[in-house]
């Protein structure tokens, strides 16, 4: 009997998750550009910041999602779309969080409202 050497798998870091989930959404930008006033990658998911309820509304168009609504104080509330990058040729996709301030009372598409969309 012999034994064979062995190498350990290499360790994925979360700075390589947060790398690797950057250059997903950066490169699906390249081609669905989508608006984006601040991006930041995180080992979970990407934080997208939009500046309006028309901004979060091209991304629901574009890519569905779910609204999830949080209160917030002197009429306004944070409105997040949690969406994913199109399928990669291995199956994966990279979680993202699109989020906008809204301002109560603003016009806001029905498909974009909590409970609403695809």
């Amino acid at each position: 009997m012999s034994a064979q050497p062995t190498e350990r798998p290499p360790t994925i870091t979360d700075a390589d998750r947060t790398a690797g989930n950057e250059l997903a959404v950066a490169s699906m930008l390249d081609y669905l550009p989508l608006p984006a006033a601040s991006f930041t990658p995180r080992p979970d998911a990407v934080h997208i910041t939009v500046t309006s309820a028309r901004d979060l509304s091209q991304w629901m168009y574009d890519l569905g999602g779910r609204i999830v609504q949080s209160s917030g104080a002197e009429g306004v509330a944070l409105w997040t779309l949690h969406t994913s990058t199109p399928e990669r040729g291995d199956g994966s996709t990279v979680a993202i969080r699109v989020h906008a301030a809204v301002v109560d009372g603003e016009d806001v598409l029905a498909d974009v409202r909590p409970g609403g969309g695809r």
